[in-house]
Order: structure tokens, then C-alpha cells, then sequence
């Protein structure tokens, strides 16, 4: 029953090499896994496949000049094909063909040549080409690990490995490694590269327009310095390319992503330059290793986990082959490795790879630089050279493009196809417009060629190499320290400025009342406090305006001949950051040498970065260097949190934290994500720069005359906006509102008194009141007795009151007169006679 069972499996999975073709498309037909027939071209793209393939071992005894193989998911099979030749006089083989992805093995197969049915190899023998092709049919557990989702995802990882065995000596004679793709890719230079190096020629254009347009130099500079700047733009793509120097172990989908910016850094290829650079290299490729990489040709021992001689020749058999292995005649086995005839005798499939050339990491490593430079085909060793010769090319190139313009417009000046007198400025100058532009293409290129430079002396390489990279570095460094130092020393000499001593006092106090901490403060600019505790001071130094007029002190972008000689380097930073690029010059040195020096040792190159680029960042956002908002916005807060969030991610790709490569996907697109939409706001900031260069183009056209008419009012308030922006002054601040005034009084009676009454109160209805009173009139009695000389008499029946007048009568009937005594009391007639005062003397 178990053989009727294999075979009836066999059976549902034999390939038919029944064929037919339809409209001059060859298909056969197949038998999928649910048993039905289906009808598939021949020759169809299968859903994983294996693209370039290289030597995993330093002395294989076989030359493979073709290693594919396939996975078809629409009828469960492997096809696979060999081709090439060896040395070996005699020698029977067994094969183990490995499958990985992401880091896991997936599908493993052991197997006799002989047993197969490939007969050039059964024996291998000396002078007899191997050719070996056959399809292989698989079982649903074999397959089952493997997700739907790998058939789709971009940049697939994984890799298929062939071991090759002699059966005489159980020895590893031949190891070659594929990586395997499903044909979806991040990595499109041709299109994504093109669309950004058309965004670099706006950006390009522009700038230079606004510098060449006008003839008064602080007004050019002015528009020149809100263009925008090439040198933003190349910071953003090598920043991006540049990160795959780390020495990290990259997930794929990094690798393919930064491939679309690799010529930003000089990283194009070119088979006839590659051949120029390996013929005076020689055979010195050094050891790619060295930057983490598993380089080709050269001995893996434990690439791919390895193997275990054991399990291929006693204990891992298949039990569906284990029979007939000591057979010389496998009968399930042929009919399950069926033939199948190539689609091209001569070049195979559409998507067959090819060997990859020597000092090529192996394909589907992606670790430190060489991986990074593997997938444009570039060895590390032609680094240096590559990038090199083609800065060369883009010096030739800026240098003839200013010329070639000036004789175009005189040429279209001659035939009268412009008006006269176009540009004078630039055409009487054109000498130092073109030795300028070169001198900025210096300035923009001095970080990727001290990497590589620095990179190359890293590199094990010929003597020739490293001479040429001295000569570079030497030059370069120099060169471009001396003209910023020459710019510094100009601006102070000439620019009535002098240097004075200063100190930096150290502050000691503490954060959140229990953190120590220290803050550093100028002298010159924060007087000591006895309140504040200070731990010491340092020696420094301060570059102050000569006199503290403002009618001496003279703006450098005011300086015309300051900014002919010297604007290629200022012209873009603020009236108070003019010293800016000098900064610049030491952070990107730095940077090249962390990256470059420290190349191998991965952790070294995170942590240093990070500090560097969190240290840079800080620095960023309080100088905020740039006149324009745009740059300042790119270059200090989106830049600048791109890096530090980029270096801080990197750190989990390091071997030593042996993260699972799904988890390091995942992160890979979250740095992709980062960096794509810092892109994306690059080329928003580009096309916004490109618009307003047009104002600035035509910023001597009036308004009626203005195309397009609807950025008119636009373009005014952009130019007020420049205006401000050039002084660099602080804001104004909003003046104080005023108190709100006191209502003025009025100068004349503003009420009068119509009449008075006197309104029932409660109190007079309370007896116990009206008894301590007394009688309401009894002041006026005792004010006209006292003035007689008399003593008031108290009536008969009246109880006296405690000050001795008498207590008012239940009713009186006698009339008071007008004419009478009580008539002479100060009081008005009606007034109602209050209680009079008393303490306790009086009880």
C-alpha cells in the first residue's frame, strides 16, 4: 500500500511533456495539486527564481557556467539546469541542493546524479561538458513554510545553494550560491534614477540661472541664495546611498532601494570602465570580508549554515529514494526528474543569472559596502576608481556646459535670434563663472571622494591605487581647507573685525533637580553671576566688529568683491552664519572618516555617527544657517532627523544581535519609508525653488507683462519676504498695548437732587430699639435744657434711660411750636436723632 501510495503521488505530480502551440506561444500542459490538467506556457515566468550566482568556496574542482533554478507554484515543481566543465578525471558525485529564505532553511533535496538520470555527470569526467536540466516535482510540506506573500514582496530574500560531493573521499568539491528573486524590486535606476537626476538638473538650472542673471552683485546674491541648492540636493541622495557603508548585514529591500541613488555618489557602471579599472588594478581584489561581505571565490566554511557530511551520505536519505540509492538504476526517480528542452540552447531563459565577476560579494549578501556596491555590479576594490574617474567626467562637464553657454548665446546673438546685450554681466565674466562652478562642484563632492579616498587606504589594493588616492586626498583636503581658512582670514582682515580674547565659563547646576549638569557660556556675552556656581572656565577666543558703530560695520553679503571672490561659499548662508561653510567642510570630514576608517567594525561607525550626527543636529537647529527657510527646513530638521533616525536603526542589523532577517525587513522599510518621504519633500522644496527662480529670472519685468499673471501679487511678496530675510534681524517685536485710559471725568455737575425721603426702616419696628434711643427728640430737649443752665426733669411715670433722659411717652399731644426753644438744635427739622454714643463707663 505505501509503494501504491508513492506512486500514485509521483503520478499526480509528474510533469506531462505533452506540448502544443497557440499563436506561436509554446505551452504544455501540467497536472497541479489538485489533480486537474492546466495548460501553461512553456516558457513562463515561474513565481521564484534564480538570478546571478557565484563560487562559495575558494577550490572547487568544477567551472559552473550555468546555475538556474525555478519554482513553479501553479503546478508545484522545481526546475532547475546546470552547465559547465572540470578537471576530474573520474569521479562519482552526490549533490545537496540547499533553498533559504530570510535566513531559514526552507527546502533541502539530496540526491545521486546517476540515480537522476543526468548522465554527463554520472561519473564527471575530464573533457565531457556537464549539462544537467530536469524538473523536479515537490510535495505540499516541502513548500509549506513558504508564505503567499513571498511570491509578491519586493526584493524577495533568499538564496539557493549547490554542494557538490565525491563520493571517494565524502569531500565538498564544488559550492555555488543563487539568489533567488520573485522579480518584484525596489531597485529601478533606470526609471527612479532618471526621475531624481531630473529633479538635480531643475534644482541645477535654477541655481544657476539666479546666478548669472543681473549685474549688481549683492541683488544676484540675494536671489541666488533663495534658490535651490544643488549641494542640499546631493547631501539628501549621498546621505541616503551612504548609509549602506555601514559594515551592517542589510536586508535586501535596503540594498535595492539605495541602488536608485547610487550614481549621486559616483557609483555608475560601466563595463568598459570596469574592465579599464581591473586591468590596472590586476588580480588584487582584496577581501571583501573585511567589510562583512561573503566575497566570491573565496572559502565559506560556514555560509548558509553550513552542512552536515553525515546527513547527505547515511542518515537524511529521503525515504522515497533511500532504496535505491546503493542502485545504479532509479526508476522513481526518473520519472519524477523529467527533461525538459531549454527555451534557448544558447542563452537559456529570459530570466536565467549570470556568474558574478570576481571581487562580487556572493549574490544574496547584502553585508557592508561591498553588498551595497554588489548590486550595481561595482567591486569594492573599483570603488575609489569608479567614483573618481567619474567626478572627473562631472568637473569636464560643468566646466564646458558655462562655456558652451557663453558662445551659444553669443552664436544666437549673431544670427539675431536674441535680443542684444543678453547677460553682459555673465559674458564679460564668464572665465570666473566657469572657475567658480568647478570650485562648487569641489565643495559639493568633498565628502564622496574623502570616503572613497579614505576607503581605499582601508582596502587591501594595488600600490597604484593607493597612490592615486593619496594624490586625491592630499589635493582635495588641502585645497578645500585652504579656501574656506583663506575665505575666514579674508572676511576678518578686510572686513574690520578683529580678534580678541574670550573665555567659556563652565556652569555647574543640575536638571530636574537631581541630574548633574553643565552649560558653557561666553564671557564676553554672560557676565559671572554669584548666584550661579561654576566649576571653571576655558581659554577662547571671539571675532567682534572693530567699532561698534553701525555705520563701520559693513555686511558681508554687502561686500561685493567678497562675494565675487568668495560667494561660492557664503552666498547661501545667513548675514550672521556667512562663516557657516567652514563648519560644514569639518562635520562632512568627519563623517567620511567614521564611515570610512571605522569600516569593519560596525558598532564603532553607529555609535561614533550617532553622536556626530545628534551633536550636528543640535548644532543645526540653533544656528539654522541658511537665509532660506526652505534649505534650513530640509537641511536642519527633515535631514537631520533623517540621519540620526537612520544610524539608530542601522544598529540592528549588526551580526552579533543575530536578529531574524523578517524582523530586519521590517525595519529596512521603516528606514525606507523615512528616507523616501525626505525625498519626496526634496523634490516639492525643488519645484517650489524652481518657481520662484522664475521670479527672481524675471524680476525686472513688470507686473502687466509678468507670465503667469496669477503669481504677480505672489512674486511681490516674495520679494518682500527676501528683502526681510536678507537683513537677518531679529523679528520686531509687537508693541505693548496701551492701558485703557480712565473714563475723563466730567468738567460740570452731572446729577442734581430732586427731593429726600426717608424709607421705613426695620428697626422701627422693634420696640427694644426705639426703647435704647429714647425719644427721637430728646437731643434737641437736652441740647436747649443744657443751654439754659437747666437739668432736664423726667415726668412722672417716664423710667430714666441710662444716660438720664427721660423715656418717650406712649403719646404726646402737645404741639411743638416753631417759634419754640427746640428750635435752636443744629439739627433740620424731620432729621431722624441717632442713638448716642455710649461704652461701658456708662453701666
Amino acid at each position: 500500500p505505501i509503494a501504491l501510495l508513492l506512486f500514485a503521488l509521483l503520478s499526480l505530480l509528474q510533469f506531462s511533456l505533452a506540448q502544443q502551440t497557440i499563436n506561436g506561444v509554446q505551452y504544455v500542459t501540467a497536472t497541479d495539486s489538485q489533480g486537474e490538467n492546466v495548460l501553461v506556457p512553456d516558457n513562463r515566468k515561474p513565481s521564484l527564481y534564480t538570478g546571478d550566482f557565484g563560487d562559495c568556496t575558494g577550490d572547487s574542482s568544477i567551472n559552473v557556467t550555468r546555475f538556474d533554478a525555478a519554482y513553479y507554484k501553479d503546478n508545484m515543481t522545481v526546475l532547475f539546469h546546470l552547465a559547465g566543465n572540470t578537471a576530474v578525471v573520474n569521479e562519482s558525485l552526490m549533490m545537496y541542493i540547499q533553498v533559504q529564505a530570510y535566513g531559514e532553511s526552507q527546502f533541502e533535496l539530496i540526491f545521486n546524479p546517476c540515480n537522476a538520470n543526468i548522465l554527463s555527470l554520472c561519473p564527471m569526467r575530464a573533457g565531457v561538458p556537464i549539462e544537467a536540466n530536469g524538473i523536479i516535482p515537490v510535495a505540499p510540506s516541502d513548500v509549506a513554510n513558504i508564505p503567499d506573500i513571498a511570491f509578491s514582496i519586493p526584493d524577495f530574500e533568499g538564496q539557493a545553494v549547490l554542494r557538490i560531493f565525491a563520493n571517494d573521499t565524502q569531500q565538498m568539491i564544488g559550492c555555488y550560491s543563487a539568489v533567488i528573486t520573485n522579480g518584484s524590486s525596489f531597485s529601478h535606476p533606470d526609471a527612479v534614477g532618471s526621475i531624481l537626476g531630473a529633479f538635480a538638473a531643475i534644482a541645477l538650472l535654477a541655481s544657476f540661472a539666479t546666478a548669472i542673471y543681473g549685474s549688481d552683485a549683492s541683488t544676484t546674491r540675494k536671489h541666488y541664495a533663495h534658490s535651490m541648492s544643488v549641494l542640499v540636493v546631493f547631501a539628501v541622495y549621498q546621505h541616503i546611498f551612504f548609509t549602506g557603508a555601514l559594515s551592517m548585514n542589510w536586508p535586501s529591500v535596503l540594498v535595492a532601494f539605495w541602488s536608485n541613488y547610487a550614481w549621486s555618489g559616483g557609483m555608475i557602471y560601466s563595463e568598459s570602465m570596469q574592465n579599464s579599472i581591473n586591468s590596472f588594478i590586476g588580480t588584487n581584489k582584496g577581501n571583501t570580508s573585511q567589510v562583512g561581505a561573503a566575497g566570491t571565490g573565496v572559502d565559506n566554511p560556514n555560509f548558509a549554515g553550513g552542512y552536515d557530511i553525515s546527513k547527505i551520505y547515511r542518515r537524511a536519505m529521503p525515504r522515497l529514494w533511500r532504496t535505491d540509492y546503493l542502485r545504479k538504476h532509479s526508476p522513481k526517480l526518473e520519472r519524477a526528474l523529467a527533461k525538459r528542452a531549454l527555451a534557448n540552447a544558447t542563452e537559456g531563459y529570459d530570466w536565467y543569472g549570470d556568474p558574478v565577476k570576481p571581487g562580487l560579494p556572493l549574490p544574496g549578501n547584502y553585508s557592508g559596502f561591498a553588498g551595497t556596491l554588489g548590486q550595481e555590479d561595482i567591486p569594492a576594490s573599483n570603488a575609489f576608481m569608479t567614483g573618481f574617474l567619474w567626478f572627473l567626467i562631472l568637473l569636464v562637464i560643468v566646466a564646458g556646459s558655462v562655456a558652451a553657454f557663453k558662445w551659444t548665446l553669443e552664436g544666437l546673438e549673431r544670427i539675431k535670434f536674441t535680443k542684444k546685450n543678453r547677460l553682459p554681466y555673465f559674458r564679460a565674466h564668464w572665465l570666473g563663472f566657469t572657475a567658480l562652478a568647478v570650485l562648487r562642484t569641489l565643495y559639493i563632492g568633498f565628502f564622496m571622494m574623502m570616503f572613497l579616498t579614505i576607503f581605499q587606504f582601508t582596502w587591501t589594493a594595488s600600490a597604484g591605487v593607493i597612490a592615486i588616492a593619496a594624490i586625491v586626498f592630499i589635493i582635495l583636503f588641502v585645497g578645500m581647507f585652504a579656501a574656506a581658512g583663506y575665505a575666514c582670514f579674508y572676511r576678518i582682515k578686510f572686513g574690520n573685525y578683529v580678534s580678541q580674547p574670550d573665555r567659556i565659563n563652565v556652569e555647574r547646576r543640575k536638571v530636574l533637580k537631581f541630574i548633574p549638569w553643565y552649560d558653557f557660556h561666553r564671557a564676553s556675552t554672560h557676565r559671572p553671576d554669584e548666584e550661579k556656581v561654576y566649576a571653571g572656565s576655558l581659554p577662547f577666543w571671539r571675532i567682534s566688529p572693530a567699532s561698534e558703530s553701525p555705520e563701520d560695520i559693513k555686511s558681508v553679503h554687502d561686500d561685493e568683491e567678497y562675494t565675487k571672490k568668495f560667494g561660492w561659499l557664503a552666498s547661501r548662508f545667513r548675514r550672521t552664519r556667512w562663516w557657516f561653510f567652514a563648519c560644514w567642510l569639518v562635520y562632512e570630514f568627519i563623517r567620511a572618516c567614521i564611515y570610512a576608517g571605522a569600516s569593519g567594525h560596525p558598532m564603532t561607525q553607529v555609535f561614533l555617527l550617532l553622536v556626530v550626527e545628534f551633536i550636528a543636529f543640535l548644532f543645526l537647529i540653533v544656528l539654522r544657517p541658511f537665509e532660506s527657510q526652505r534649505l534650513n527646513a530640509i537641511v536642519v530638521y527633515l535631514l537631520g532627523f533623517s540621519k540620526v533616525a537612520t544610524i539608530a536603526l542601522s544598529a540592528a542589523f549588526d551580526v552579533r544581535f543575530n536578529i531574524p532577517r523578517i524582523p530586519t525587513t521590517a525595519i529596512g522599510i521603516v528606514i525606507i519609508v523615512i528616507q523616501g518621504l525626505l525625498t519626496i519633500a526634496l523634490m516639492i522644496a525643488i519645484l517650489i525653488g524652481a518657481a520662484t527662480s522664475w521670479m527672481s529670472v524675471r524680476r525686472n519685468i513688470h507686473d502687466p507683462d509678468f507670465r503667469p499673471r496669477r503669481w504677480a501679487t505672489r512674486r511681490e511678496k516674495w520679494f518682500s519676504h527676501m528683502d526681510v530675510a536678507e537683513k537677518d534681524v531679529p523679528p520686531p517685536t509687537p508693541p505693548a498695548r496701551d492701558p485703557t485710559p480712565p473714563p475723563e471725568e466730567p468738567k460740570g455737575p452731572y446729577f442734581s437732587v430732586g427731593s429726600v425721603r426717608r424709607m421705613a426702616k426695620i428697626e422701627d419696628e422693634d420696640p427694644e430699639f426705639l426703647t435704647d434711643i429714647g425719644d427721637p427728640r430728646g437731643s434737641e430737649m437736652t441740647l436747649s435744657m443744657y443751654g439754659n443752665g437747666k437739668q432736664p426733669a423726667v415726668a412722672e411715670g417716664d423710667a430714666p434711660t441710662p444716660t438720664g433722659s427721660p423715656a418717650p411717652a406712649a403719646r404726646r399731644n402737645r404741639a411743638i411750636s416753631g417759634a419754640s426753644q427746640f428750635s435752636y438744635t443744629s439739627l433740620p427739622r424731620g432729621a431722624r436723632v441717632h442713638r448716642a454714643s455710649w461704652s461701658t463707663h456708662d453701666f
